[in-house]
């Protein structure tokens, strides 16, 4: 049987170098800004040809936030669930940020400036999924809490304080600049430790244990690459 019209096999290939230009327009322009006749000029398609990969406007702006939080998710969801200190967590969870913010810095443009942009359902879930992230954050600070790691913070402030330190570097970071996120990670964790720490307790060896995991578990930190497997949005 003939395949439907704009789905070879060369449909998804295209289709998501399309979301790569769209991300770039909108992180460049701004989405609202961006009208469908610019994306199809820069990926030179004509409107009608655009819409067999894209949908509409909106899927595109679905598309990318997707790239974001379906992979960031996922591996926080993983990473909160071993079975080690919470310190090494809040460590591993810091670099996996850090990695798809630098791999994907046109998303997270995107995704922190245009995210109002989508509606109806589409909204709820992505604030459901923001919202969930943060709950990951905030447990494994406080369990670090409870268990005398560090001092009684609010962990609903404490939350921001990770949040902001590590969402803001988008601003300025660049994915062949001086730091990698593996750097970055520790000179925020090393901040952010030494800021929480409880009193007079000794702050483990967090990168020697954080170093391990990542040698016996190389799926840890997130690798963008290999753990993001498109999923394609019903129209």
């Amino acid at each position: 049987m003939p395949r439907p019209p704009g789905h070879g096999p060369d449909f998804e290939v295209r289709r998501q170098k399309i979301i790569d230009t769209a991300a770039e327009l909108f992180a460049r322009q701004g989405y609202a800004a961006t009208s469908v006749n610019d994306l199809g000029r820069a990926v030179g398609l004509a409107k009608g040809a655009l819409y067999y990969y894209i949908v509409s406007k909106e899927n595109l702006l679905i598309e990318i936030q997707s790239r974001v939080m379906d992979p960031l998710l996922a591996r926080a969801r993983q990473i909160t669930a071993l079975d080690t200190d919470p310190l090494v967590r809040l460590r591993l969870l810091s670099e996996s940020l850090l990695t798809i913010i630098l791999h994907r810095l046109d998303h997270i443009w995107v995704y922190e400036h245009d995210y109002r942009s989508l509606t109806g359902d589409y909204l709820q879930t992505l604030l459901g999924q923001r919202t969930e992230f943060e709950h990951l954050v905030r447990t494994l600070l406080t369990e670090a809490v409870e268990q005398g790691r560090f001092r009684p913070v609010d962990p609903s402030l404490a939350t921001l304080q990770f949040l902001n330190l590590h969402n803001h570097t988008y601003q300025w970071a660049r994915p062949d600049g001086r730091w990698d996120a593996n750097h970055l990670s520790r000179e925020y964790c090393d901040t952010l430790l030494r800021g929480f720490g409880a009193p007079g307790t000794p702050l483990p060896d967090i990168e020697e244990a954080a170093a391990a995991f990542k040698r016996d578990r190389p799926e840890l930190p997130l690798d963008p690459e290999t753990a993001w497997q498109p999923t394609p949005v019903a129209g």
